[in-house]
């Protein structure tokens, strides 16, 4: 009897120190939803005028799905890459073509992001700022190459509409 006393003892010490442990990070932030989706609905319209059926994820600074919005006629490819554009900006804490523009420079900076298979290093990933403190991100997926402008370079130029829409009211 003793002996049971003891492990349920053991038990709870256990679950009170793993309890404490998965407290002490603070919850991941992210965008209002209301934001979240206005500046979702700003990518989707600013691709549209260009004529490109888009994907736009929005993620939390743990780069997780908070919003996914898609224009019709939208791939599972282009919500899948979306989605990983934005929480490839979140992971590494800056908008994904300037990690792109790194990598064509610096070897070794490729070859390590490369391993890394849950990232996609490609221009359409830009980080949703509250001051100076990154609260998500948006990623948008669609564009192909036009008139010499990489699908990638477009995409950004959605999420930027979509960044830009909300900027000044994240908190």
């Amino acid at each position: 009897m003793i002996r049971s006393f003891v492990v349920v003892g053991l038990l709870v010490a256990a679950s009170s120190v793993v309890l404490a442990q998965q407290t002490s990070q603070p919850p991941a932030r992210g965008p209002e939803m209301a934001l979240a989706l206005e500046g979702a609905q700003a990518a989707v319209a600013a691709c549209a005028m260009n004529g490109v059926k888009a994907a736009v994820s929005v993620v939390n600074s743990g780069g997780v799905l908070r919003l996914l919005l898609t224009a019709d006629g939208t791939t599972d490819d282009q919500i899948e890459i979306s989605r990983k554009k934005a929480a490839t900006a979140v992971a590494l804490k800056t908008a994904t073509s300037e990690i792109a523009d790194k990598m064509e420079k610096d070897a070794a900076y490729k070859a390590k992001i490369e391993q890394d298979k849950a990232l996609f290093p490609r221009p359409g990933g830009l980080l949703l700022m509250a001051g100076s403190d990154v609260i998500g991100a948006i990623g948008v997926s669609g564009a192909s190459r036009l008139n010499g402008v990489p699908g990638g370079v477009r995409d950004e130029g959605c999420a930027k509409a979509g960044v830009d829409k909300v900027s000044g009211r994240l908190k």
